[in-house]
Order: C-alpha cells, then sequence, then structure tokens
C-alpha cells in the first residue's frame, strides 16, 4: 500500500527519523488518501518530544504543546505535529485531565476516535493499521477504536463527529457505535455551543445532509436542536406533502446546493410549521404564517448555535421569504427581488426549488413551469440592468435637495416613492423623467 506524501511532510518526516524519532503522517489524511481524496490538512505524528521537534526545525509555533503538538511552518503553510501521547481522564466529557507522553505509537492510536482516523504511514513501513480501519473503510462503516462507549465518555463531541463523518462519506454507523451514541447523547450538554455548530455545519454541508436523521434516531437533536425533533412528530396531512414536516425537510436539505446557508435554510424553513399547524374538518392540516414564525425561531436557533449574524440575517430572511407567492410576471419579479434583497432573490430562487422537490407530484408540473419562468424573468431583469435598489435609482437624496425638497423623512419617503415608479416601468429611471415627477408631500 503506498500513499503519495507531499514533499514537506516526506520532509518533516525524514527529519525526525533521521535525528533518530519514529514520525507517520496520521489521522484523516491517511483516511482520505485511502478514499482517492485529496486530504485538507496533513498531520504528523512522532516519539519525539515537543522540544526535540522544535529544535529540528527553524519556525515552529506552540500551538498545543501541552497536549504534545507543535506546528512546524514550511512554505508559510503549517503542518501540526503531534508527541505520541497517552489521554488521562476526561472528567468534563471534552479534554483529558493530563496528557502522558509515550514512546508507543499503537498506544497513541488507541486513544483516537474510530477505526478509520486511527491509522499512521509512512514509506519505509508503509500503512500502519491496527483496528481495522481499511477494512471499515471497503465496508464503508463509522466504528470507534476499542470500547464506543469509553471513547464517547472521554469526549461527547465524538457523537456529533459519527453522524457527520457517517454524512461526509455516506457510511453507516456500525451497531455497537451507534448504540453508544444514544447511550451518551445526554453528554453533549457538556460540549460548547460553538464546538457543536461545527460538526452540524459541516453534517449539514455535507453530500448527505439527510443522514441528520441519524441524529434523531440516537437522541442527538433532542439535546442540540429540539425543534427538529418536533417536525419529526409533525404530520402534514395536506395534498403537496408527502411526508411529515421533517422527512420533508431531510428531504429539501439534500435538494439544494451545499452552501451553509441554503442548508441551513432548507433546515430550518418549516420550523415554524409545529407552533402554526392546525387540521380543518375535512383533515387537511395547514400551517398559516408558519414562514415568519420560523424566520424568529431560526434566529433564536442560529444564535443558540452561536452562528455569525452574516448567516443568522441571511438564513431569517430566506425563512420568511421562502412561501411568498411571486406572480410570473416581470413587473411582480421586479418587485419581489426588490424586497427580499438582490443578494438573497438568486437564493430564494433556489430555496423554493428545493421546497418543491421534497413535496408530492401534485401540481409538480404546473410548480415547476412557475419556477422555471421566475428564474427566466430574473435572468432577463439581470441582463436588461433593471433599477432594482435605492442605489441604482439615477436620483438621489442629494439631488432631491438641490431640487429644494428639504432632509428629513420625507426625502427618504419620496425616494421610496420613485422606486416603486422605476419598478413598474425601468424606462422611467432618468433623472429627468424622476425630477420632473417627484410626488407631492403629504
Amino acid at each position: 500500500m503506498k500513499i503519495q506524501l507531499p514533499g514537506d511532510v516526506t520532509y518533516i518526516i525524514h527529519c525526525l527519523q533521521a535525528a533518530g524519532h519514529e514520525a507517520y503522517a496520521v489521522g484523516g489524511c491517511v483516511r482520505d488518501s485511502l478514499l482517492s481524496r485529496t486530504p485538507d490538512d496533513w498531520d504528523i505524528t512522532t516519539s519525539a518530544r515537543p522540544e526535540e521537534t522544535k529544535a529540528l526545525f527553524g519556525r515552529t509555533v506552540d500551538t498545543g504543546i501541552q497536549h504534545g503538538t507543535v506546528t512546524v511552518m514550511l512554505h508559510k503553510k503549517g503542518y501540526e505535529v503531534t508527541t505520541y501521547r497517552v489521554d488521562g481522564e476526561y472528567e468534563d466529557g471534552r479534554h483529558p485531565n493530563e496528557v502522558t507522553f509515550t514512546s508507543n505509537l499503537i498506544e497513541d492510536l488507541k486513544r483516537r476516535d474510530f477505526t478509520i482516523n486511527a491509522m499512521a504511514y509512512n514509506e519505509e513501513e508503509g500503512l500502519v493499521d491496527a483496528f481495522g480501519g481499511r477494512e471499515d473503510l471497503e465496508k464503508g462503516i463509522i466504528r470507534c477504536v476499542g470500547d464506543a462507549d469509553e471513547r464517547f465518555t472521554e469526549d461527547a463531541l465524538r457523537i456529533m463527529r459519527a453522524v457527520r463523518f457517517s454524512a461526509q462519506l455516506g457510511f453507516a454507523i456500525e451497531e455497537k457505535t451507534k448504540a453508544a451514541i444514544c447511550g451518551h447523547a445526554e453528554n453533549l450538554r457538556k460540549v460548547s455551543a460553538e464546538r457543536i455548530q461545527v460538526e452540524l455545519t459541516k453534517l449539514l454541508a455535507s453530500p448527505h445532509p439527510e443522514f441528520l436523521k441519524y441524529a434523531w434516531e440516537t437522541g442527538i437533536t433532542a439535546i442540540i436542536l429540539p425543534e427538529f425533533n418536533r417536525m419529526m412528530e409533525t404530520s402534514q396531512q395536506n395534498p403537496h406533502h408527502s411526508w411529515n414536516v421533517g422527512e420533508h425537510t431531510l428531504r429539501a436539505m439534500r435538494a439544494v446546493r451545499a452552501d451553509k446557508v441554503l442548508r441551513l435554510t432548507m433546515l430550518l424553513h418549516d420550523c415554524g410549521k409545529p407552533e402554526c399547524a392546525f387540521t380543518d374538518e375535512d383533515g387537511v392540516d395547514h400551517f398559516h404564517g408558519h414562514a415568519a414564525a420560523g424566520s424568529r425561531m431560526a434566529r433564536g436557533i442560529l444564535k443558540r448555535l452561536r452562528y455569525d449574524n452574516d448567516t443568522i440575517d441571511k438564513v431569517t430572511e430566506l425563512v420568511y421569504w421562502h412561501d411568498c407567492e411571486i406572480l410570473p410576471e416581470i413587473r411582480a419579479v421586479r418587485r419581489a427581488a426588490s424586497k427580499v434583497g438582490t443578494a438573497l432573490f438568486p437564493l430564494l430562487l433556489e430555496v423554493k426549488r428545493a421546497d418543491l422537490a421534497a413535496q408530492s407530484d401534485y401540481q409538480r408540473a404546473e410548480k415547476a413551469e412557475w419556477l422555471d419562468r421566475l428564474d427566466s424573468l430574473y435572468e432577463q431583469i439581470q441582463e436588461e440592468g433593471d433599477c432594482l435598489t435605492l442605489k441604482d435609482l439615477a436620483v438621489t437624496g442629494r439631488d432631491l435637495m438641490a431640487a429644494g425638497m428639504k432632509p428629513g423623512p420625507q426625502l427618504g419617503r419620496t425616494l421610496t416613492a420613485l422606486l416603486e415608479f422605476v419598478l413598474e416601468d425601468p424606462g422611467k429611471n432618468t433623472k429627468e423623467y424622476l425630477l420632473a415627477n417627484l410626488p407631492k408631500e403629504t
């Protein structure tokens, strides 16, 4: 088994070996190489102590030296080099109380989370695979190294990582590992929201965001996203739907491209439905007002998970508008794009298409034709350069003041009124026309 190591990685390993130490590429980079993927990062494990590693290289950074990690800088890129170690007790469910360095590679690999991440490689010895990681890769299995209960007791974040790797690789979670997740999911309460968010985002941006269902089945979402559990419990007895709200959501996430904002939007676009659900006398479920309710809920959820403000603002806006009706005619599309914003409107069309993909076949052809028409009209608007925002209006507040208007709220109201003229007829977006047709003050 031969893995092509990058030149810098080979250089670091050879330098450590020449000084009498063992050294290997380890973890995710080995896993990805065996899967014929290009690793994002290359990590190195070694028998050398941190101070010995630092002495061998001209530029290093003490990334996590208390845990044995030194970053070696080569050609403006960093490579983490970590001493073989054995972890002590994990009293907080996240970090070991102490770390003991060891000279035994297998002891170091034994402490890692999953078999597919517990392999090491160098050119001299080839692949070191003491726990069946290569076989699990071939079988498509996520399995803990050793005792699954111990691995999840040590570090509760591994519970999220199991589902995340499953979604990224399209692998099944081995039964004992899955059972241990169920038994330890409650420990996720010990993990910071920021770390939960990182794993959730990676899961959602994966090729299989619908594997969030694993998180529901194992009790993870009950801890980190209880709103999704309510969605899974909310039926949609309605001609437009074939699945409950949660199942619809899983399919909608799969139907949209792997963009963080879009996947989060599809995760939360119907989160307001459980709150707004009612069943009429004919047994048909309705969810009036769910978009506005969902937008408010999405803001709270995303804040709780410590997402950045830009992501929160974009997702909540898209959730708010996702169910809006837009007539398939050019003036209506101009107005909708102006309201939603030119940055978000193309994303809204993607959201609507993903939403449709996860619905029933009822009126599917008509809905798809409608969406195609909206796409075509918006493309025409873009090509013709129609004014959609105050920024693109042919007059400014300064122009209005030069025409005799006093500063104040009326100035803004007038600009908005002029934009309405232009949205109706883009040909009116000239300075001459707009100044000659200023609305009267009220």
